[in-house]
């Protein structure tokens, strides 16, 4: 399988091919993206590949539903996680970090 940068855009909804990690890109970024799960290149939704490759032990530390991931060297790319899984979400081999969320104005 070849490890060349995806295309990524808004709305590009990826799955994972070690585990049940789904995820939506929410923002693309500036630079091209090798978007990996559990080791593993994530595919498009509608493609198949599921079950078929072997995930890298260190790389299945989980991805979290309902939170959104950013690239550590480029924020501008945002990944939400639509179904959790027991894969870690990464580009190549460099870790995606979990976004922290904006605190909310005090309302007094």
């Amino acid at each position: 399988m070849s490890d060349e940068a995806v295309g990524l855009r808004a709305g590009m909804r990826l799955k994972s091919q070690v585990c049940t990690t789904q995820v939506i890109v929410v923002r693309a970024g500036n630079k091209p993206v090798v978007l990996w799960c559990g080791g593993v290149r994530m595919l498009e939704l509608g493609a198949s590949g599921r079950g078929e490759m072997t995930p890298v032990p260190e790389q299945m530390r989980g991805s979290l539903l309902g939170k959104r991931y950013t690239h550590p060297d480029d924020d501008s790319v945002e990944i939400l996680v639509t179904m959790g899984g027991e894969g870690s979400m990464s580009d190549g081999e460099q870790d995606l970090v979990l976004k922290a969320a904006k605190p909310l104005p005090a309302s007094d």
